[in-house]
């Protein structure tokens, strides 16, 4: 009976868990701000990979060290995958072994901020500012001159070589 009442309780605990997860996941897609370059749904699933749209649309990560991005270290721009806006500059990209393309600060005007209570923690999510989409996550522990690491999904972002 011990043994039935515990898998009772695991299976509930999992089940809510998984209907909290789904419910978040849907209001992640909701659009919380007005942007420039908005799209239905259906027009982001055209525009997107899967795995782009997850990440931009539904706040997905990937998995970290799979992003060729992670590796690129020519000099050039990165953009959002979303609309094509510049994001950041080559020069601000450091490698800080967390597994995601990382930089100390974005470029002017390129992105917003707003408080993400995903997962039962308080972090600072980072989007596009101009589409909205999802970049990543901006944290107080990067190198100097700002101390910020900006760590962003390269699903996210685009890479243009050229001057930075």
């Amino acid at each position: 009976m011990q043994t039935r009442r515990r898998f009772l309780l695991t299976a509930g605990a999992a089940a809510a868990a998984f209907a909290a997860t789904a419910q978040w996941r849907a209001s992640a897609a909701q659009p919380r701000d007005a942007f420039e370059v908005t799209h239905p749904d259906a027009e982001w699933r055209r525009l997107l990979t899967p795995a782009q749209y997850d990440v931009l649309r539904h706040e997905g990560t990937e998995r970290p060290y799979t992003s060729p991005l992670n590796d690129e270290h020519r000099a050039g721009t990165f953009s959002c995958a979303g609309c094509r806006l510049d994001l950041f500059s080559s020069r601000t990209k450091f490698d800080s072994h967390t597994g995601w393309p990382s930089f100390w600060a974005p470029l002017d005007h390129a992105v917003a901020t707003r408080t993400d209570g995903s997962f039962g923690m308080e972090r600072n999510e980072v989007h596009c500012r101009r589409c909205g989409g999802h970049l990543g996550h901006v944290f107080d522990d990067g190198p100097k001159p700002t101390g910020l690491r900006y760590c962003m999904n390269g699903l996210a972002m685009n890479f243009t070589p050229g001057a930075a």
